[in-house]
């Protein structure tokens, strides 16, 4: 790849190139992760250290109770893994009888934390350094303190205000009985000592001892489900991924249950549109992009859950070329079309990336879902439970209904790029239903378009929503807008720094020398750090 040296987008930033990287939507996480390849760490080290020192710094998008997803390019091999948990063992759809949908917020949303179980599983086939070291950092914060970013701390306050009543939440995030303002120091020694028996049993007080114990006499103390028996029967699964190519790049994302299918699917869409003959910034370009996406959207909503609860449809026939040919016959190049695509609700989450100079690249993402998850907060341990079961049908005739011991679908999905059988790019774009729409645009913007990773990211964005909507960013220029909305798209504008609507993007490339170009979101607190 050359690099450009002229952005066409309003950005502070530019490329960051080194043969060590790391790129997340915080600063002290990301330095944390460039400090375990600064002692001989890979790239593995680095994105675990990041992701732990995350559910510290960034407790509005992950934390320990969150789950987790990882595309990996070991140097020869991709692989992928699911670490995201499932239903307790006692719930059922006639559990939340009598309801519209699977509640959103609280201990009825909490399904089993796979995070930690994925930090144990890279390390353990991948690491290079002691388990133990990975959590210096966090736990360093955690209890001397660490002063809070600007995005995060205005988007911890608006979660102060929503979930300020839930279980242990106040105690835990709300000290004096607000949240910390930006700049403000905020520590956690409940959470420094879970972080170290964490460490020290390679989660295995998590799952099965101590930590669980606590977990299932809070759920117990209020009604719950939740287990030491479905803590203990987690496992991260080595799941491989799946992927689709549009000419000479193949992108990779992990199988159902998320929703990474959407983005191959919109990419094997407009493989059969005139895509190819327009620029990055025209509005019939945006058009087929939005047109894609919704038809994609319908599909994965209409299918997509747990894999192995996938018995109408298969993987192989959603991606078929020749059903996806099909479908791009369904899109007026003049008009918009309403194929009755929506939206899973909007998610709070922090994506990663890490790359060393041996090779290997990463791609992680973890979280809560909404900001800081179900909200419920494990007294004494600093413990936040994500509300993943809220991403469940009660439909008894949906593939995704609620049912014991299933995974739920899964906004949460981290993107990988290759070429030739050779790494491309690490990526993704944090944020619900940005996530699969994200990976469609950094995919075109970066490979068909030729923009350099930061270019991409600076880029002005657009949701789908549901029906006609599309939200846009108001950067968006204005004659680009007119014509959308003469094709008969229902423009909703939004401000750039819309915390979730657009999403994060983190991206590192690679380049022919071995060397990678970063580019971090301009819309949040984060950097890119290498050397």
């Amino acid at each position: 790849m050359q690099l450009r040296t002229h952005h066409h987008y309003p950005s502070r930033r530019s490329s960051v190139i080194a043969r060590n990287m790391v790129a997340t939507s915080q600063p002290l996480a990301a330095q944390a992760g460039l400090s375990m390849l600064t002692r001989g760490g890979n790239a593995v080290d680095a994105a675990i250290a990041t992701a732990i020192t995350l559910t510290l710094v960034e407790p509005t998008g992950c934390g320990l109770g969150s789950d987790a997803f990882a595309i990996l390019w070991d140097g020869s091999e991709l692989h992928g893994l699911n670490a995201s948990g499932r239903s307790p063992a006692g719930w059922s759809a006639e559990r939340f009888a009598g309801m519209d949908s699977v509640p959103y917020r609280g201990w009825e949303s909490v399904t089993v934390p796979g995070a930690v179980s994925g930090w144990v599983a890279l390390s353990e086939r991948f690491g290079k350094l002691p388990f133990a070291q990975l959590f210096e950092p966090a736990i360093t914060y955690a209890e001397t303190g660490f002063p809070v970013s600007p995005v995060i701390a205005s988007l911890w306050a608006r979660g102060g205000k929503a979930l300020a009543d839930q279980p242990g939440f106040a105690a835990n995030f709300l000290p004096g009985g607000k949240a910390p303002a930006a700049g403000e120091i905020f520590a956690n020694p409940a959470m420094a000592r879970t972080l170290r028996l964490i460490a020290e049993t390679k989660g295995c007080a998590f799952y099965e001892g101590e930590l669980a114990e606590t977990i299932e006499a809070f759920a117990i103390e209020h009604g719950a489900a939740l287990r030491v028996s479905d803590l203990a029967a987690h496992k991260a699964d080595w799941c491989g991924t799946i992927s689709r190519s549009f000419d000479d790049v193949t992108l990779h994302e992990i199988p159902p249950n998320g929703q990474g299918i959407a983005a191959l699917m919109a990419l094997g869409i407009l493989e059969h549109t005139n895509i190819r003959d327009l620029d990055a910034d025209d509005p019939q370009a945006f058009h087929l992009q939005i047109e894609a996406m919704k038809l994609a959207l319908r599909d994965t909503e209409t299918f997509v859950t747990d894999i192995e609860h996938m018995t109408q449809v298969t993987v192989d026939d959603m991606l078929d070329d020749g059903y996806l040919a099909e479908r791009a016959k369904l899109i007026d190049t003049g008009k918009a079309t309403d194929f009755g695509a929506g939206a899973p609700k909007k998610g709070g989450t922090v994506y990663l990336t890490a790359a060393d100079a041996s090779g290997m690249m990463v791609s992680f993402i973890q979280s809560n879902y909404a900001g800081f998850g179900s909200g419920v907060t494990v007294p004494g341990t600093g413990i936040h439970l994500q509300n993943r079961g809220a991403g469940f049908s009660l439909d008894l005739g949906s593939q995704n209904v609620v049912a014991p011991n299933k995974r739920p679908f899964h906004t949460i999905i981290p993107a990988f790029l290759m070429s030739g059988g050779e790494p491309l790019m690490s990526f993704g774009v944090m944020g619900g239903p940005m996530q699969a729409q994200g990976h469609l645009q950094m995919t075109l913007r970066t490979q068909l378009w030729g923009q350099d990773p930061q270019m991409a990211a600076d880029a002005p964005r657009w949701r789908v929503t549901e029906g006609l909507g599309v939200a846009c960013e108001t950067t968006l220029p204005e004659a680009t807008l007119t014509k959308l909305r003469d094709m008969g798209h229902a423009l909703e504008m939004e401000a750039p720094d819309n915390a979730f609507g657009f999403g994060g993007a983190q991206l590192i490339y690679r380049l022919d020398n071995g060397a990678y170009a970063g580019g971090s979101e301009p819309r949040k607190d984060g950097q890119v750090v290498g050397f």
